[in-house]
């Protein structure tokens, strides 16, 4: 690496392990036989690099990996300390243990890395990794931990040029990572991170980061606008000095991403009613709550459905907020409207007793049992309204059902008309067939006026019409 090493500086035994590499590097290149390689992208144009063998127990953990980027918070002590000396053996272990560590919940085990390690015992390595000179993974890292425990002492890997920046690792382990073939895909969280970090951190246009994840422009807009929700939720957690962690939406990827279709499509309208539907699912996200749940649940849920119900150490009544004012231009911003300020205070009690239960081992058993009590109620008032939102849910399908249908009906026969233009003017028209279906719509016109005159006691324009058309049409 140059010596520009980055945030992290270079490992103890950054020159020991130049030393091995140089001379395996010169080891390959005089030997005889096929050399392996592998491609990579290297400052936006393909490269080369050689493939050798290294000891793995030499090699250190990329500290900068956006593979476990979002669970290094599971310990915040140890992710200081992680940030402070990246190399130090209590920072290298506790990667060890984040990369073997399921995403969601690192408190447990990955099953996907124990399929991962089954699979190199049984077949041993299909790609190399690659490293720097200096002996830092930048892929392969959970392949090392687990060859590290199956006891394997040497890692095939390929090796980065020597002008190689942190900027340079970053870029590599994400190109290679988003490639088809690779083994474990990043997680949701980590996604988002990494998407942002590209964005913001290294300036990246968004459209050129979108194509490198492979997806479309909107999709990373979407993404963005989840993270930055994620992180207001974090900040609005914060109780009793511990808070939720962006791991622990980790499972809410389909919830969140129908949140900010909802959003978008309600703010085109009315900015208002689609930040009380953001709060008011965001509460249920929290609560983990379905996806099915979370469609009940729009702008009025709490006002017709929610409130009523809820007890009253859940009901805080915002003060009015005076529009505040921005320093330099002396310019007034509108207040946030009492809905909308009711709905984030809700969330954000929710919040707070989801922190404190999370974390009951870092707190008084008091305040977790208080916390405990005001999820659980929250949990049941949310729970009992969605019912009777179901329930109107239901109503209102069943009652749009008959004119949808006819709806689609009339678009039908327009297609129809524009399909008989086209096989008129090229003489292909079945005019036998289309008059058994004139019939056919016809016996169905009079079916469908006998059923208006059964359930429509007070028929409009369009009714009225249909029924004297088939009576006009009756022998």
């Amino acid at each position: 690496m140059t010596n520009n090493a980055g945030d992290f500086g270079l490992p103890p035994h950054a020159a020991k392990n130049r030393e091995i590499v140089e001379q395996r590097l010169q080891d390959v290149a005089a030997g005889s036989g096929l050399q392996e390689t592998l491609t990579i992208e290297w400052r936006t144009k393909p490269q080369v690099v050689q493939v050798i063998d290294m000891p793995v127990d030499a090699l250190y953990y990329n500290p900068g990996t956006h593979r476990i980027r979002a669970q290094r918070s599971y310990d915040p002590q140890l992710d200081r300390r992680l940030g402070e000396d990246a190399w130090a053996d209590e920072s290298q272990d506790y990667l060890d243990f984040l990369l073997k560590a399921e995403p969601s919940d690192p408190s447990k085990r990955d099953k996907d890395f124990d399929a991962l390690k089954q699979s190199l015992e049984d077949f041993r390595q299909n790609e190399p990794g690659l490293i720097t000179r200096e002996g830092i993974l930048v892929n392969g890292n959970t392949r090392a931990a687990a060859l590290r425990e199956l006891g394997v002492a040497e890692i095939r890997v390929a090796v980065l040029p020597d002008s190689c920046t942190w900027a340079d690792i970053n870029r590599v382990e994400l190109s290679l990572q988003l490639r088809h073939d690779t083994r474990r895909p990043y997680s949701y969280i980590n996604r988002l991170l990494t998407i942002d970090e590209q964005v913001v951190e290294a300036g990246r246009p968004l459209k050129e980061v979108a194509r490198d994840f492979r997806i479309r422009e909107s999709t990373a807009e979407q993404d963005l606008w989840v993270l930055s929700c994620l992180r207001d939720l974090s900040d609005r957690s914060a109780a009793e000095g511990v808070r939720l962690r962006l791991l622990d939406f980790e499972d809410a990827q389909e919830r969140l991403r129908e949140v900010h279709r909802a959003y978008a499509k309600e703010s085109k309208s009315d900015v208002q009613k689609a930040e009380l539907l953001k709060e008011n699912r965001l509460a249920a996200i929290v609560m983990n709550f379905s996806k099915t749940d979370l469609r009940l649940i729009e702008a009025d849920f709490r006002n017709r459905y929610l409130e009523h119900r809820l007890p009253e150490a859940l009901k805080p009544a915002p003060a009015a907020a005076s529009g505040r004012v921005i320093p330099g231009i002396n310019r007034a911003v509108k207040a946030e409207a009492p809905q909308v300020a009711a709905a984030r205070a809700f969330t954000d009690s929710v919040l707070r007793a989801k922190a404190v239960v999370r974390a009951q081992a870092k707190v008084p058993p008091a305040q977790v049992e208080a916390a405990s009590s005001v999820f659980n109620a929250a949990h049941k008032a949310v729970e009992d309204a969605l019912e009777p939102a179901g329930k109107d849910a239901r109503v209102r399908k069943r009652k749009q059902a008959a004119p949808d249908r006819l709806n689609d009906a009339c678009q039908d026969i327009e297609q129809c008309i524009t399909d008989m233009v086209l096989a008129s003017g090229a003489r292909s028209l079945d005019e036998e067939a289309l008059d058994e279906a004139v019939l056919k719509l016809r016996s169905t016109l009079r079916k469908l006026a006998q059923a208006t005159a059964q359930t429509i006691e007070m028929p409009g324009e369009g009714v009225e019409w249909l029924r004297e058309a088939v009576r006009r049409d009756l022998p």
